[in-house]
């Protein structure tokens, strides 16, 4: 008999944009439970995206341009491992575009966490920086693998 299928805790809406992916992203900037840091951080960012529009809307397109559509999986078929593309679910989706534009911006040496968090979101939104380009890797391996898609599960 299977398992039962385990709830999901989501995060409420942040409490200046009413928006999840807001809140989502201020727990993926905390460092050591310090979520007040966190959303400074990540309300800095948001009032200098507001110079250029909608900040909620243009996080939102940065993570459609950053997360990947189908990505590789490993499956071991007669002795071998194949790498197996698949698609995305969307709430995998929107954890890797995040953890992927954190990812890069905290690997943005010298430059405070605000400032290179917001060149990544920017960034995302032109098509380029660290987190659209390792997007278009994952999109390119499994362009590659595509001859074993067939056995996907």
């Amino acid at each position: 008999m299977r398992r039962p299928i385990k709830r999901k805790h989501l995060p409420g809406p942040d409490e200046v944009y009413g928006s999840v992916k807001v809140s989502k992203l201020i727990n993926y900037v905390m460092e050591r439970g310090k979520k007040d840091t966190a959303r400074k951080i990540v309300y800095k960012v948001m009032d200098e995206l507001k110079k250029q529009g909608d900040p909620v809307a243009l996080l939102e397109e940065a993570l459609d341009k950053a997360s990947p559509n189908v990505e590789v999986r490993s499956r071991r078929v007669g002795g071998a491992n194949y790498q197996v593309p698949r698609e995305v679910n969307p709430n995998r989706k929107l954890a890797l575009g995040l953890r992927w534009i954190v990812e890069a911006a905290e690997g943005t040496k010298g430059v405070p966490m605000d400032k290179a968090l917001l060149k990544e979101l920017q960034g995302a939104l032109k098509g380029e920086g660290a987190a659209v380009t390792k997007r278009e890797t994952t999109h390119r391996m499994a362009e590659a693998n595509k001859a074993f898609a067939h056995f996907a599960w």
